[in-house]
């Protein structure tokens, strides 16, 4: 017997079903650990990416300071090597700037296609 689909399971870029980003921030819009979006999340954060220190320096400097704990907003603020659900414009912004994290391909929404090239997500894999 075939199992029968999930009604509105999300896609990552493959096409595939969307895994966690990371568990251990509990990122993405809905703070489940998923870089799943819907329609009330005007910045996308749907593209799970590695943090380094370059594009949080550079996070910071073009407005968004992603190192500064908020404890009201329950956010720890990032280090290099923490992963966190972008939004698709900034990470495209940095990319351009020559600044663009690491990607988790199999966890980067579908919808970050909209803004971004998936040649471009692919160079910036994080390896197997």
């Amino acid at each position: 017997m075939i199992a029968p689909l999930k009604p509105n399971q999300p896609k990552n870029v493959l096409g595939n079903d969307l895994v966690p980003c990371c568990l251990e921030n509990m990122t993405g819009w809905y703070r489940n650990g998923s870089c799943q979006t819907d329609g009330n999340d005007h910045g996308r954060h749907v593209v799970c990416s590695l943090m380094t220190e370059e594009f949080l320096t550079f996070s910071k400097e073009a407005g968004n300071d992603l190192s500064t704990p908020i404890p009201e907003y329950n956010f720890p603020g990032l280090k290099a090597g923490d992963c966190w659900c972008l939004c698709a414009g900034r990470w495209q912004e940095a990319f351009v700037a020559g600044m663009a994290p690491k990607v988790k391909l199999e966890a980067c929404e579908e919808s970050a296609l909209e803004l971004i090239s998936l040649k471009d997500l692919k160079a910036h894999a994080i390896a197997d």
